[in-house]
């Protein structure tokens, strides 16, 4: 039986324990081992099966369990070196998204996943959809035409106990170390993840080469809780993405898919999917196990891993660019509503998700649609040198997990 590990298993570990226990007492896997920095206490729907042992040091763990396979859940500025550590030590690993914070980070765990042979599967779990993989036909079945636009809107909200849940929240580096825990690179990250994937369908020229990003805070935090991101890909096609997490009425997360033959809406936190002609938004069920995915994988090579490093690549490019970005510029009180008392307290920007929904409708920047606290864009082409030298870290870390930057995702 595949014995699998969890280092980080508090907090956001803790929706990873409650995937794993189904799968312990079914005997499909075995929890060997759970690791934390703060004592792991076990909760109602997350008990500490039988034999399980708890570490404080991964480490340790490693060199006592040999685990087949280890989900890395800790925060996104120690992905690379926890993850090469686990590599080392033998084991495949599933990495939480984002799984690292710029273009070198992910050369450097493509280099070990080419000299290991192991396999490294990211936490983009909406890539899993069985609705994603129907939009993918679609687009390339001719459904929609040539497709001639993508956007992505999501406007949710989060109070003040959600800055203060760890000491990496709302920060752009800690202890040196990027950190950028910010609404595009951790709440969203999913939106911009599915927007390439549905480009990657749409055309052989998907990678970004222009990117225009505009980001904004309403709190004294230094990443943006509101933002918008403009791509415009080698083919031409523009991908606009507008968020926050000051929202008005909540909109889940849809992504857009514009074709001179109709349109499509993924709300892909749903897996609730409309293509042209339908009449509305219909579920579509079926989404993988990341984790079931990577145990067949390791079981298997020729089972294609659903979410792995090389596909991820061009979501980190993307970072980069954000994290290069000038800080995100604050919106004015008078744009501003609050509710409650800390730590419950929400603020809201006045008027924020008619600026998203314009925005991806008209393929524009908040500046560009004259909304009154928006200021200039921070702009950067990504040059065809660049974009080779990414390449080849996907065909490293595409060889370490037997998949190739040209291959799809396994899910269809």
């Amino acid at each position: 039986m595949r014995t699998v590990a969890l280092i980080g298993a508090n907090g956001h570990g803790l929706s990873h324990r409650r995937a794993i226990a189904p799968l312990h007492e079914a005997g499909k896997l075995r929890l060997s081992g759970l690791c934390d920095v703060h004592p792991i206490q076990p909760t109602l729907d997350t008990p500490v099966p039988a034999g399980t042992r708890v570490f404080s040091d991964h480490r340790e763990m490693l060199r006592a369990l040999r685990p087949d396979v280890v989900i890395v859940c800790t925060p996104p500025h120690t992905h690379l070196p926890v993850a090469t550590d686990a590599l080392r030590a033998g084991s495949d690993v599933l990495i939480e998204k984002p799984p690292v914070l710029s273009l070198a980070e992910h050369r450097a765990l493509a280099t070990v996943l080419g000299e290991t042979g192991l396999a490294c599967q990211v936490g983009f779990q909406a890539l899993g959809s069985a609705a994603l993989s129907r939009l993918r036909h679609a687009i390339r079945a001719g459904q929609l035409g040539t497709v001639t636009a993508i956007g992505a809107a999501g406007s949710w909200q989060r109070d003040d106990a959600y800055y203060a849940r760890s000491p990496w929240a709302g920060r752009r580096s800690l202890d040196g170390r990027p950190v950028l825990d910010g609404a595009l690179a951790n709440p969203f990250a999913h939106a911009l993840m599915q927007a390439l994937t549905i480009a990657r369908a749409s055309t052989a020229r998907w990678w970004p080469r222009r990117i225009e990003v505009e980001r904004y805070r309403v709190r004294p935090i230094e990443v943006d809780d509101t933002a918008c991101l403009r791509l415009t890909l080698d083919a031409g096609i523009p991908v606009t993405i507008a968020v926050t997490l000051c929202g008005e009425e909540f909109i889940a997360g849809q992504v857009a898919v514009n074709g001179t033959a109709g349109q499509a809406i993924l709300e892909y936190p749903t897996d609730r999917l409309r293509l042209p002609g339908e009449p509305g938004l219909s579920t579509v069920p079926g989404r993988a196990s990341l984790l079931e995915n990577l145990l067949d994988h390791r079981a298997d090579r020729s089972v294609p891993l659903i979410a792995p490093l090389a596909a991820t690549e061009p979501f980190t490019a993307l970072l980069e660019v954000i994290q290069a970005a000038p800080e995100p510029a604050q919106i004015g009180l008078p744009w501003l509503e609050t509710s409650g008392e800390p730590p419950t307290r929400r603020v809201t920007v006045v008027g924020i998700n008619d600026a998203i929904r314009r925005a991806v409708r008209y393929r524009a920047l908040f500046s560009e649609l004259s909304v009154p606290w928006a200021v200039a864009p921070y702009r950067r082409v990504i040059g065809a040198k660049a974009r080779r030298a990414a390449g080849a870290a996907s065909r490293a870390a595409g060889a370490g997990s037997h998949h190739t930057r040209g291959s799809e995702p396994a899910i269809e």
